[in-house]
């Protein structure tokens, strides 16, 4: 049986990234289904998507400083306090794009308050995410790590499970009409409310001892996270972009450019691909802490690579089965695509935090992690719907996903392996700097 302690900062760490996650996937979401015609209108469907989802990488743009700044304050004061933080950043942000007025209302300040407000997520997410697998991370214990780390990751999952059935529950009692006149506004209201829960659950969790342990050495010597980040971890660094290469790509290949492929390639209803992602995050969220579990037992990186290669070759199989326009075999392509990339994401919390010593490790961690969100996550729904618009099919896309699976590979083939690391500094420091 888990100790109460660790049970309760998981959960702590699940339910705040959850929400923060329903927030930023909410905005993909819209960004595929309604933006486009509110924000963007006069375009045909596909340019407006396009210019839909360039507001949608904004956010992945503010992810880096995020990390940078909310890492170098974590790695100086404390998880916990930047964690509440960046909760609230979010939350807000989140709520008062339920109540921006369109296009049609104020014409161009539409689309650059809802860049704002993007910034702003991309911003707090940043910082958010680093926190939240490093608190776990530093509290449990290293022979089930990769278990109770993999928790936080079902966030992604959870946040995207939540805000497709919202939608879906609108687009399913709602007329397309009343939908985009103010039925799509409930979804983002609804986070001041999530917020509220998250914060108090947030509040409970006491702090890492890991770092408490290290903070008392630190206050013995200057101490500049982000210096000694690129001074002495940059491999490392370079290691967790590469790793996440493919992790990110895959993932807004499979949840965001599938709502665009359905309903602007095959010409089927919204429904089809919000129903097929619901159904994926569901079996995705259950299984990501079992890949987690599998790298305990045999190591971090087995279980990444086999995803990583996995992924490649379902590249083609997910259009194939999209393309069959069965709303069945949507949903289970979509099924397949993210439990394979479970075995990417699940490990991927301890692996990262195992890389990076405890007084730069919220820095390291967040800042690779959200470096890659720039080159994977911001631009990979942007270039999917460019290939896919500029060749009339999807198999550029498919490559394009291949591409950033072999860059994964390599990344993982220059990492050591590091399950059962401690994260204790006297354990850890120097150890992590040189390959298998």
């Amino acid at each position: 049986m888990p100790s109460p302690r660790i049970a309760k900062v998981v959960a702590a760490s699940l339910i705040g990234t959850t929400i923060e996650w329903y927030d930023f996937f909410l905005y993909g979401s819209a960004a595929a289904l309604i933006f486009n015609k509110l924000f963007f209108p006069g375009s045909d469907p596909l340019t407006g998507t396009l210019l839909s989802f360039a507001t949608y990488a904004i956010g992945f743009l503010a992810r880096p400083l995020g990390g940078l700044v909310f890492g170098h304050f974590g790695d100086k004061v404390g998880r916990k306090k930047l964690l509440v933080f960046s909760l609230l950043l979010m939350g807000g942000s989140t709520a008062a794009m339920g109540v921006l007025p369109t296009y049609a209302a104020v014409g161009a300040a539409a689309p650059v308050l809802l860049t704002l407000l993007r910034l702003v997520q991309g911003f707090a997410l940043g910082g958010e995410w680093g926190g939240a697998v490093l608190i776990v991370s530093e509290h449990g214990d290293d022979r089930r790590r990769g278990f109770w780390a993999s928790w936080p990751q079902c966030g992604a999952p959870g946040g995207n499970l939540l805000a497709t059935a919202v939608l879906a529950v609108l687009a399913a009692v709602q007329s397309d009409a009343a939908f985009a006149s103010w039925g799509w506004r409930i979804p983002f209201l609804l986070s001041g409310v999530l917020v509220v829960i998250g914060l108090w659950i947030r509040l409970t969790v006491t702090e890492s001892p890991v770092f408490l342990a290290a903070q008392r050495k630190a206050e013995k010597r200057a101490h500049v996270p982000v210096v000694e980040v690129f001074r002495d971890s940059w491999r490392q660094v370079l290691i967790t972009i590469g790793a996440r290469m493919a992790e990110n790509v895959s993932y807004y290949v499979l949840t965001a450019f599938i709502l665009v492929y359905v309903t602007t390639g095959l010409g089927l209803s919204k429904s089809a691909g919000l129903n097929a992602v619901l159904i994926g995050s569901a079996v995705h969220f259950v299984t990501i802490p079992l890949w987690g579990a599998l790298s305990d037992r045999i190591g971090r990186k087995p279980v990444y690579l086999f995803g990583a290669v996995a992924m490649a070759g379902w590249a083609f199989g997910f259009f194939a089965l999209l393309d069959t326009r069965s709303p069945a075999l949507i949903a289970l392509s979509a099924t397949i695509g993210l439990v394979l990339h479970g075995a990417m994401y699940g490990p991927q919390a301890a692996f990262f935090a195992e890389q990076f010593a405890t007084r730069v490790r919220y820095t390291g961690l967040s800042v690779g992690g959200q470096l890659s969100s720039i080159a994977a996550g911001a631009l990979a729904p942007i270039i999917a719907v460019a290939l896919f618009k500029s060749s009339g099919g999807t198999t550029a896309v498919s490559l394009y996903v291949v591409a950033m699976c072999v860059l994964t590979v390599l990344a993982l083939l220059t990492a050591r392996e590091t399950a059962r690391t401690s994260l204790h500094d006297e354990a850890t420091e120097g150890t992590l700097s040189g390959v298998s």
